[in-house]
């Protein structure tokens, strides 16, 4: 009994259950890296698909220009699962999630949505959702931006004066 109340206290101490969780956190990571590469093969597969059968099996007057929307969406699909892949990436890589990237990757989404948006079933209230979603974005975007660039002024200002010391 003496032995089972070590262990347990061994394995419910709090480095081991640290250690536990980043594991986790780092397996569950890689494990949408894979998934995501799966995706981004698929999205790849489609839009080479649909640019061939547009170029070669569709009437050249006219009907490339009809389907441009379409290519143009599954290019930003294409560009959207590459920045979710890099958004994993640099989170196995630094164990911290990139808020820059994030807002990056949703405006890019946003942007696509905007490209092959369908003006005649598209609604007011929809066209001001996407308009405020720009904002909101691009608003987070200058001040994350802003917030780094402040970040690593004030850090290189450090490194270059050695004198300088945190208990100023």
């Amino acid at each position: 009994m003496r032995n089972i109340y070590k262990y347990w206290r061994a394995i419910a101490s709090d480095d081991s259950f640290l250690s536990l969780l980043k594991g986790t956190e780092s397996l569950v990571a890689k494990l949408l890296s894979l998934g995501m590469i799966v995706v981004l093969i698929v999205a790849s597969v489609d839009l080479w698909r649909v640019m061939i059968r547009q170029l070669v099996f569709e009437e050249p007057y006219g009907s490339f220009t009809s389907s441009l929307l379409e290519i143009f969406g599954l290019f930003l699909n294409v560009l959207v699962a590459l920045e979710v892949l890099e958004n994993i990436s640099a989170y196995l890589k630094k164990h911290v999630v990139q808020v820059e990237l994030v807002i990056v990757t949703s405006l890019t989404a946003v942007a696509r949505k905007i490209i092959i948006l369908d003006s005649k079933s598209t609604t007011g209230v929809e066209l001001i959702g996407l308009g405020v979603a720009v904002l909101a974005l691009a608003g987070g975007y200058w001040i994350v931006r802003h917030s780094n660039r402040h970040d690593r002024n004030q850090n290189s200002e450090h490194d270059q004066n050695p004198d300088h010391s945190d208990h100023d």
